[in-house]
């Protein structure tokens, strides 16, 4: 049971240790990440329809 307790004194004091970033770069980061996400999701999707309908037209051929 020691090892537990020492295990979670060391997590807290590692974790006053930390910088946490601003609300205003959070934020901006969120927007970011967000952002890449709908983008490549996007991308990735055109990306699938395109090999989608090639396929099909070389497939009907």
């Amino acid at each position: 049971m020691g090892k537990i307790t020492s295990f979670f004194k060391n997590v807290v004091t590692e974790m006053r240790k930390v910088s946490w970033p601003k609300r205003k770069e959070l934020t901006r980061y969120t927007i970011v990440v967000l952002s890449t996400v709908v983008f490549m999701a996007v991308y990735f999707g055109l990306v699938d329809l395109g090999l989608s309908r090639v396929m099909e037209w070389y497939v009907s051929l």
